[in-house]
């Protein structure tokens, strides 16, 4: 993916208050030009609803892997049936398409 085609699909990202989301403005800029690419904001604490969308895709996977277990104990293979199923789930909110398909079309437009 490109610097164009990832400006184009991604405007901002929401994070929680993790560990792993410290470095905001390396997050932002681009690894290449180091220009700033995307917008970060954080969800307040307990405040899972300001995170819908990966609140979903976490249950989605506990579906598959329990909370708590690691999942480097899996194996790839596992690991992407998971990631495949999740992609490949009708939604709602997306006309009862799945995410792969308005995905694929979205970025052949």
């Amino acid at each position: 993916m490109g610097a164009p085609q990832f400006r184009a699909q991604f405007k901002s990202i929401t994070a929680d208050n993790g560990s792993d989301f410290l470095d905001v403005e390396s997050m932002e800029r681009s690894a290449f030009s180091k220009k700033k690419r995307v917008k970060l904001y954080y969800a307040h604490p307990y405040s899972s609803w300001e995170r819908g969308s990966n609140e979903n895709a976490n249950r989605f996977i506990r579906r598959f892997i329990a909370k708590g277990r690691d999942i480097g104990a899996f194996s790839s293979a596992f690991v992407q049936t998971v990631q495949d199923w999740i992609n490949n789930y009708p939604r709602k909110c997306l006309s009862y398409q799945s995410a792969q398909h308005c995905y694929t079309r979205e970025i052949a437009a």
